[in-house]
């Protein structure tokens, strides 16, 4: 069995390990040799991609693969890999059996702070969001045409070694901002790599949330990462008067609780279902710096 990972970043290596420790080969695809050259020293057959053109080397890898996953996001092109190989994707990958694609659920939109599921209709804010919803259609799309099963993972706020709020804490870049009833989204990222691993193996496509159980203010994991440290947690700010980028100010646009009985009901079980418990083992098992 061989997966190709286009977009074998944080997520993406996370999931070459899950799908490595099952005994698959692992091909993923990044933008830079040194890059590369970190992907091949945790055992994936790494190849340098620019969205621009598939090379020999990576044509010659994809002959191979039976499994697809597509993390790189899409641009105001569309999604890379649609676009070079939509038309040929069969003739590419002749032993394709399973895709997925991870987008995220900031195609739902704001929802005022409701709960979300599925079937939820999505109206998306942003440009990158309504991005993200077109490569969601053209994948599913794709999946039927070849008589595969394609799997969306609409991922929430990615955490996890390396990446997390006691990095931020450490660097001092943590913020506490309040804004009235805000909730976000999170996932992490080791759970991310399991639930694509669950619904390859079990040969499952459609739309899936993967986001833990608690949704919460952000301001709440902060204080909970400091009191975990033994530290002071950095004073609250109001949002309205916080300087803050148009990108970092546009996620506070959308609020929405988003629900994972999808994914569990099909019978996933999250290895850490809420931040509290995460945390602590992150840094109980002093991971929390990668």
């Amino acid at each position: 069995m061989h997966l190709v990972i286009f977009g074998c970043g944080y997520s993406g290596t996370a999931i070459a390990k899950a799908f490595a420790a099952e005994g698959f080969r692992v091909s993923g695809t990044t933008r830079s040799p040194e890059k590369a050259a970190i992907l091949r020293e945790q055992g994936i057959d790494a190849f340098v991609f620019d969205g621009e053109i598939i090379d020999e080397a990576l044509i010659a890898a994809m002959k191979s693969a039976t499994h697809l996953v597509q993390s790189i996001a899409p641009r105001e092109t569309g999604d890379p890999l649609i676009r070079l190989a939509a038309d040929n994707i069969r003739d590419l990958m002749p032993r394709l059996g399973w895709i997925g694609y991870l987008s995220t659920v900031g195609v739902y939109g704001d929802h005022k702070g409701k709960w979300v599921t599925e079937d939820t209709p999505c109206i998306p804010v942003s440009g990158r969001s309504r991005e993200r919803l077109e490569a969601e259609d053209g994948w599913m799309a794709i999946g039927q045409r070849l008589g595969v099963p394609a799997a969306v993972l609409r991922l929430s706020g990615i955490y996890g070694p390396g990446r997390n709020a006691f990095v931020n804490l450490q660097r001092g870049t943590a913020r506490r901002l309040i804004k009235k009833d805000q909730v976000f989204n999170r996932i992490r990222v080791e759970d991310i790599g399991a639930a694509t691993r669950f619904l390859a193996d079990r040969d499952l496509g459609g739309i899936y949330n993967v986001t833990d159980d608690l949704p919460g203010p952000p301001q709440d994991v902060i204080v909970e990462a400091a009191r975990l440290m033994g530290v002071q947690p950095p004073p609250e700010q109001p949002f309205e008067t916080a300087e803050l980028t148009p990108m970092a100010r546009s996620f506070y646009g959308e609020n929405k609780r988003v629900s994972n009985a999808k994914l569990k009901a099909d019978g996933f079980d999250f290895s850490f279902p809420t931040y509290p418990a995460s945390l602590a083992q992150l840094l109980q098992n002093n991971r929390w710096q990668g």
